[in-house]
């Protein structure tokens, strides 16, 4: 009886060196995965064109002008980015598998705008500023080690815009107009992770894109007016159009991170065990050495004992993980 004592007293210390030893390696940074996930980001902007109507009226005092107008336009600002992954360290080519991809889309805007202009002869010059709207999309995907990320959101938005241009009176009823618009429909986000088993490894995949949903147009258009000819203010009264043109911008970004979590104990702390399966195998809580996170799962050391098949080892560092699929499990993360 005291010899048995005394050998699991031995087990135990020893247990704890070795402990003791991993922690020290992980702490100081020796750790080295068994897997090797992507991780990057990325930046992109757009340029379209754009075309659609307007309609505004205006009132007239002497040389000066002012009124108000509104347009709609269609356009295709695709803001869109693929890659930017990479390894540590490095892997040269990038496996299939690895894949990054964030798009920021609008397909539409209008404003409603007041204007005021200053007019020579045929000639008109105005300044604009008010309302904008549209739509913005934003969607990103990243995969690497086989698992897969997505995320999306569509959005209605409202913002502000201002500008300047001129406007030629071509015929009385008839004017040419160059605009420039400077359009800020505000900021979308989206964000996701996911977390699974790749060869022997327990990974988590997040990933977090931004658009700025900013950009300029420039366009040239044609008015017809709705005043009768010979006026004393040529430049009253209502009046509709078409227009066309180009416009830039949108800029988006995205960043895509990813980590490997083995499963071997001698990287864990405050280990505590919540229940055993039917099999013995225990389900346990912990934490990492290197982290505050609490984690649901098991041991490799003693899932090596029931089922090998479902362990692996790294060979550079001895360190081992669990394919927890091969066990019907999920690993968790608790908040």
């Amino acid at each position: 009886m005291i010899y048995r004592l005394r050998a699991i007293s031995l087990s135990a210390c020893f247990m704890a060196a070795i402990l003791a030893v991993s922690c020290k390696e992980a702490a100081a940074g020796f750790f080295i995965p068994p897997a090797n996930p992507a991780f990057g980001s990325n930046a992109a902007n757009a340029s379209s064109w754009l075309a659609g109507a307007h309609a505004g009226y205006n009132w007239q005092q002497g040389a000066a002008v002012f009124g108000f107008e509104t347009d709609l336009q269609a356009t295709h600002l695709n803001s869109t980015m693929s890659g930017g992954l990479t390894h540590n360290p490095p892997i040269v080519p990038l496996p299939a598998s690895d894949f990054a991809s964030t798009t920021a889309l609008i397909e539409y805007y209008g404003t409603v705008r007041g204007r005021l202009g200053w007019t020579a002869g045929q000639w008109m010059f105005f300044g604009t500023a008010g309302a904008a709207y549209g739509n913005v999309e934003l969607s990103s995907t990243f995969s690497t080690l086989g698992l897969r990320t997505f995320s999306q959101t569509s959005e209605p938005r409202i913002g502000w815009v201002v500008g300047a241009g001129f406007e030629y009176l071509l015929r009385p009823n008839l004017t040419l107009s160059l605009g420039y618009q400077y359009v800020d429909l505000g900021r979308i986000s989206v964000a996701s992770s996911t977390t699974g088993i790749s060869g022997p490894s327990f990974v988590t995949l997040g990933q977090a894109a931004t658009v700025h949903a900013q950009f300029q147009a420039v366009m040239a258009g044609m008015s017809w007016r709705f005043a009768p000819d010979g006026s004393s203010s040529p430049w009253a009264g209502g009046y509709a159009g078409g227009h066309g043109g180009g416009a830039w911008g949108n800029n988006a970004v995205a960043a895509y991170s990813s980590s490997v979590i083995p499963s071997d104990m001698r990287l864990k702390r405050d280990i505590a065990l919540l229940g055993r399966r039917g099999d013995g195998l225990g389900v346990y809580s912990f934490k990492y050495v290197w982290s505050e996170n609490v984690y649901v799962g098991v041991m490799a050391q003693e899932v090596a004992l029931l089922y090998p098949d479902a362990v692996l080892r790294d060979d550079l560092t001895g360190y081992m993980a669990v394919n927890y699929a091969r066990l019907g499990l999920q690993p968790m993360s608790l908040p």
